[in-house]
């Protein structure tokens, strides 16, 4: 039987008050999803402006293209129309995929190394021998409550003393300094649920902390770990104040591109970067859900 959004026994205030409340939460949901809605079909604009013509506004097919895409690919290229070499050429000198290769680069690496230090350190916090478990959490998720222009003033007078700024070691060492908090915390919460008699008995039957930890522990908290390690990617992907305080022109990163074109020279590749980069984000964020209800199923509970 099909349950009632609304009982029989409410009154008409709370009528009215259940269809108020969603009402509002309807509005709420707009206005934080308009803005990353619009831009995708302003990236399909044939025009190069951040405005909506009066050909896409009519619907006009003439006045839609898949020009800002190609863009992507060709801005930098010593020879856009060149028949032999092109893929060489669009892989080595394309601003836009040069600015890819380095943020995969940066991101992977910096979120595997985020990911297990944050396990460790989530590991660790949640075992009842650990003094002083507040202080440390405190310390270890200051990245996050810090601003982030005094992290990176700070990273880049310490990188700066050894050599480590204006490299991609420095920063994949920065974005993991920025992403290890995200870890630590969902780690930490997939931990809660852990039931400790597990390692206990795994200890009794003679396996040691290392095969206990990959045996049992693992398979039980990976759903936390990837979770964590997805917002780790995510937030080296998206980071800007970093970069432009410890990257150089070789090091460019999607956000420090997206920062030149709109100081520089505006122009709707940008909304077509955007574009893309919302999509990689839905698809992270729906993995990041998927494993979250896996985790909950496998602690014996019932997903919403």
């Amino acid at each position: 039987m099909k349950k009632r959004a609304i009982p029989l026994y409410a009154s008409r205030g709370d009528v009215i008050w259940f269809y108020t409340f969603r009402f509002i939460c309807t509005l709420v949901f707009l206005f934080l999803i308009f803005p990353i809605i619009i831009i995708i079909p302003l990236s399909f604009n044939q025009e190069p402006y951040f405005s909506f013509t009066s050909g896409m506004l009519s619907l006009d097919p003439d006045a839609y293209s898949y020009r800002w895409y190609w863009d992507i690919l060709k801005n930098g290229m010593a020879d856009p129309d060149a028949m032999n070499g092109w893929w060489t050429d669009m892989w080595n000198n394309a601003q836009w995929i040069r600015s890819i290769k380095n943020s995969f680069i940066i991101g992977i690496f910096a979120t595997i190394l985020a990911t297990v230090l944050g396990t460790i350190a989530a590991i660790g916090l949640s075992s009842s021998h650990m003094p002083y478990k507040r202080i440390i959490m405190s310390l270890l998720i200051s990245p996050m409550i810090i601003p982030l222009v005094i992290t990176a003033s700070g990273l880049f007078y310490s990188f700066s003393q050894v050599g480590l700024a204006k490299n991609y070691l420095g920063l994949i060492l920065a974005h993991a300094v920025l992403g290890t908090p995200f870890v630590i915390i969902t780690v930490t919460a997939t931990l809660v649920g852990f039931d400790q008699s597990l390692t206990r008995a795994s200890a009794s039957l003679g396996a040691g902390p290392v095969r206990t930890f990959f045996k049992i522990q693992t398979p039980l908290i990976l759903p936390g770990v990837i979770s964590g390690a997805l917002f780790a990617f995510i937030t080296s992907f998206d980071e800007v104040v970093v970069v432009l305080q410890l990257a150089d022109v070789r090091q460019r990163t999607i956000p420090r591109q997206m920062f030149s074109g709109i100081r520089e020279q505006i122009s709707p590749t940008i909304l077509a970067v955007a574009t893309i980069l919302v999509i990689l984000s839905i698809i992270l964020l729906t993995i990041v859900e998927l494993l979250r209800r896996r985790s909950e199923r496998l602690r014996g509970m019932s997903p919403e």
